[in-house]
C-alpha cells in the first residue's frame, strides 16, 4: 500500500474515532500504536512509542505547566480573582460600559494566572454576569463580552495551548509566550474600544453606575485598589526575573505557585478546602495534558516515519502550485472549521505533524504560525453552530439568556477578532518584536 494511502487511512481512522466520541489521547494515541506495530513490526512499533516518552519526560520546560495550573486555582479557589471584579466595580462603574470594560480588564488579568479559557469562563460568568444583569447591561452585550474576554487565556501567557504548541513544534516556551503579550494586549484593547464605542452609540447597552453606588469613600476605593492589584503584583514577582534573565521559565513558575500560595496563607484564604480543590484540579489537567502531548509525539512520528509531510508539502506546492500565503489561509479555514466541535487541543493534535513541517517548509516563523493558530482556535471557539465558548456560556448562563441570545452576542467580537488575526498575519513583528528583543539582549 502507498505511504500516502497509509497515511490518509490514519487520519481518517483517528477522525472517525472522535467522532464516535472517544477520548481524544486515546483515539490519537491508538491509532498511532496500531499503525506503527503494523508498518515496523514489535520492535520497532515498540521503539517508537517508547521514543516519544523518553521524549515527554525529558523535556524540562514541561514543569511549567503543572506550576502554572496550579497558581491559578490558588487565586480562583481563594477568590483573590473575585478582589478583582470588585476593584474594577468601583473604579471603572461610573463609565458608560465601564462594568463591561473591568470584565475586559478582570480576563486579561485571570489569563495571566492560568492560562486557560475554561477558567476566565467560569468566573466571568459567576462573578460578573449577574452584576452586569442586575445593574441593566444588555444580555446579548455581556454574553459576548464574557466569552471573547475568556477566550484570551489561550493567547495571554502563560498559556498552557502554547506550552502544548511548543512541545509538539519543538519550539521555546519562552518566546511563545512573549510572542503572545502584544497581539493578546492589543486584542483586549480593540474589545475595549468595540464596547465603549458601542456603548457611546447606545448608552442602554451599558449604563454607568447610579451616583449613589459610586459616592464611595476614597479611602475605600484605595483597599479596593490594592486588594484588586495583587494577582497583577503576582505576575509581576514571577514575570520580571525571567523578563530580564535572573531565572529560568521553570524557575519563574515555581515563583508564581509559591508566592500565590503564600498570598494565600497571608489573606487567611488557604483552607484545607482550597488547598485540596488546587492540588487535585491542577492533577487532573496536567495529566490530560500530559497523555494528549505524549499520543501526538507518537503520532507524529509514525507521519514522519511514512514522509506523509513531505507528500503533502509536493501536492500543494508543485502539483497544485500554491502560493504559500493561500496554503496558510486554507490551513487557517481548516482549524475554524474543526473549532466549531473541537477544542483547541484536539485541532493542534491532529493537525500538527501534518500543519507544522509544512509552515516551516514553506519558510515561515514557527513562533509567529503559533499565535496564529492560537488565535484562529480564539475565533473557533466562538464560531455556531458548534463552537466551544457558546456551549459553555449557554451551561453557566442564567436562563433568561438563550442559546440564540448567545449565538447573536459574538458576532462583532468575532469580527475584531478577524481583524487582529489580519494584523498579526500583514505584520508579523506584533508577534516577534517582543521575543527578539528579550532573547536578543
Amino acid at each position: 500500500m502507498p505511504y500516502e494511502m497509509i497515511a490518509t487511512l490514519m487520519f481518517s481512522t483517528m477522525m472517525l474515532m472522535l467522532l464516535t466520541g472517544q477520548r481524544v489521547f486515546g483515539a490519537i494515541g491508538f491509532v498511532a500504536v496500531v499503525a506503527a506495530l503494523l508498518l515496523w513490526g514489535d520492535k520497532g512499533g515498540y521503539d517508537i512509542g517508547f521514543a516519544a516518552a523518553m521524549k515527554l519526560m525529558k523535556w524540562y520546560p514541561l514543569l511549567t505547566l503543572p506550576m502554572f495550573i496550579f497558581m491559578g486555582y490558588v487565586l480562583s479557589e481563594s477568590k483573590i480573582a473575585d478582589d478583582l471584579y470588585k476593584m474594577f466595580h468601583v473604579w471603572m462603574g461610573g463609565l458608560r460600559g465601564g462594568l463591561a470594560i473591568g470584565t475586559i480588564g478582570l480576563m486579561v488579568l485571570i489569563s495571566a494566572m492560568n492560562g486557560l479559557s475554561v477558567a476566565g469562563m467560569a468566573i466571568g460568568a459567576t462573578i460578573a454576569l449577574p452584576e452586569l444583569l442586575k445593574r441593566g447591561y444588555d444580555k446579548r452585550m455581556v454574553t459576548g463580552v464574557i466569552q471573547a474576554g475568556s477566550s484570551l487565556g489561550i493567547l495571554v501567557p502563560p498559556s498552557v495551548v502554547l506550552v502544548l504548541y511548543a512541545m509538539i513544534a519543538r519550539q521555546p516556551v519562552g518566546q511563545l509566550w512573549l510572542a503572545g503579550v502584544i497581539p493578546g494586549l492589543m486584542m483586549a484593547a480593540l474589545f475595549i474600544i468595540y464596547i465603549i464605542v458601542r456603548c457611546w452609540k447606545n448608552p442602554d447597552l451599558g449604563p454607568a453606575l447610579d451616583a449613589e453606588e459610586r459616592n464611595i469613600p476614597m479611602a475605600e476605593k484605595l483597599r479596593l485598589l490594592r486588594a484588586g492589584l495583587l494577582p497583577l503584583v503576582i505576575f509581576a514577582v514571577m514575570m520580571v526575573p525571567f523578563v530580564n534573565g535572573w531565572t529560568s521559565l521553570v524557575e519563574s513558575s515555581a515563583i508564581g505557585a509559591i508566592t500565590a500560595f503564600l498570598a494565600a496563607v497571608m489573606k487567611g484564604r488557604m483552607t484545607r478546602e482550597v488547598f485540596e480543590n488546587s492540588v487535585r484540579n491542577t492533577l487532573g489537567i496536567t495529566c490530560m495534558f500530559m497523555w494528549i502531548i505524549l499520543a501526538a509525539l507518537a503520532f507524529g512520528a509514525v507521519f514522519d516515519g511514512l514522509g506523509a509531510v513531505k507528500a503533502i508539502e509536493s501536492l500543494f506546492t508543485e502539483r497544485l502550485g500554491l502560493n504559500p500565503w493561500i496554503i496558510l489561509i486554507l490551513m487557517q479555514l481548516s482549524f475554524i472549521l474543526m473549532g466549531t466541535f473541537l477544542d483547541d487541543t484536539a485541532m493542534l493534535v491532529i493537525v500538527a505533524p501534518l500543519y507544522v513541517p509544512l509552515v516551516g517548509a514553506l519558510g515561515f516563523d514557527l513562533i509567529w504560525y503559533g499565535i496564529l493558530y492560537t488565535i484562529t482556535c480564539q475565533i473557533a471557539y466562538m464560531t455556531p453552530p458548534f463552537g466551544y465558548n457558546l456551549f459553555l456560556m449557554r451551561a453557566m448562563a442564567p436562563p433568561e439568556i438563550s442559546i440564540h441570545d448567545i449565538y447573536r452576542s459574538i458576532g462583532p467580537f468575532v469580527l475584531v477578532m478577524v481583524g487582529a488575526l489580519i494584523l498579526v498575519m500583514i505584520f508579523p513583528q506584533l508577534a516577534l518584536w517582543l521575543p527578539n528583543y528579550v532573547y536578543g539582549n
